[in-house]
């Protein structure tokens, strides 16, 4: 007699297991909703969020089916369904980060006092970035913001987009580069 596992199924497990009873997707769902939303709201913002994501996941659990396990983890798999949900969308983000170099972002009133100081100077960097976001080509941006919005790894970045390890390397080297010489020449 075999004992019950303590561990949770892997998201390739669950995946698996919602192509026979669909309700199972809401697991996956629920691991990974708050990451992709956070990733979209930070590139389409958040109106247009909810609408990408929800996209995002019915676009997973339409092609559930042809997941290959062997990839690990859905997460990346996501992020890349997201990330071309984006790119649909990609004058919508450029406008965005357009009109926040004019106008920055609302302040929160209803903000701890300790972040008071930080909005303070990310309120001062933000037109200058969204600026500079603006200005790289769509594959740097698309880079940038997949690490530093959805905290993927080099890897996961690697499989969302389809490009080699050394390639997402380069693209964030590059804009990095890019971004401080944006940032610098404005005196931030």
């Amino acid at each position: 007699m075999t004992a019950p596992s303590d561990t949770a199924p892997t998201d390739a497990e669950l995946l698996a297991a919602s192509v026979r009873d669909g309700d199972r997707f809401t697991a996956v769902y629920d691991r990974h909703y708050a990451d992709v939303h956070r990733y979209v709201a930070g590139r389409l913002g958040p109106q247009t969020a909810d609408d990408v994501v929800a996209e995002t996941f019915l676009a997973a659990f339409r092609g559930r089916a042809a997941f290959d396990p062997s990839r690990g983890s859905v997460r990346p798999w996501l992020f890349g369904i997201a990330t071309n949900l984006i790119a649909q969308h990609r004058r919508a983000e450029t406008r965005r980060y357009q009109a926040l170099a004019q106008v920055g972002v609302d302040r929160d009133p209803d903000g701890h006092d300790d972040r008071v100081a930080a909005s303070v100077s990310a309120e001062r960097l933000q037109p200058s970035l969204a600026r500079a976001l603006a200005a790289l080509s769509r594959k740097d941006r698309d880079v940038v913001l997949l690490k530093a919005l959805a905290q993927l790894t080099h890897e996961e970045i690697a499989d969302v987009l389809g490009i080699p390890y050394g390639t997402v390397g380069s693209r964030l080297n590059r804009a990095r580069k890019k971004l401080r010489a944006a940032l610098h020449t404005e005196g931030l």
